[in-house]
């Protein structure tokens, strides 16, 4: 009888204890696109980039010129919490802004990219 009892007690709290939750994290400041058009090839100079998007993320050198790096990256995660087994779906996107300067200080190349816009929650963790 005593067993029975600590059995479905066991049951009982495994049964209440499961469910489900839902995350979401950042990394990096918002990439505005009305900044990122602004900034024109051939024109604009390294101090007017840093005034408008700030000190970049990351600061690459290649063949003598700069690399500015900007980023933002998100991630959502859906997960369902059960007692002995834990299912989790992470989706992660990012908005990237790599602004090549020569070494005369002015932009030579903008690339960018925003994918975060569509990302949304995925539950389930098996597949589409």
């Amino acid at each position: 009888m005593k067993v029975g009892r600590c059995v479905l007690g066991f049951v009982m709290a495994a049964l209440l204890f499961q469910g489900c939750a839902f995350s979401r994290g950042t990394v990096g400041d918002d990439v505005k696109t009305e900044i990122v058009v602004a900034i024109q090839k051939g024109t604009t100079t390294k101090t007017e980039v840093v005034n408008l998007l700030g000190a970049p993320d990351r600061l690459l050198q290649l063949n003598g010129r700069d690399v500015f790096h900007y980023y933002r990256y998100d991630a959502k995660a859906g997960s369902l919490l059960l007692i002995l087994l834990n299912f989790t779906r992470l989706s992660v996107k990012s908005d990237d802004v790599f602004i090549i300067v020569n070494r005369d200080g002015i932009v030579e190349e903008v690339i960018s990219s925003k994918r975060t816009d569509n990302l949304s929650f995925r539950f389930w963790p098996f597949g589409e």
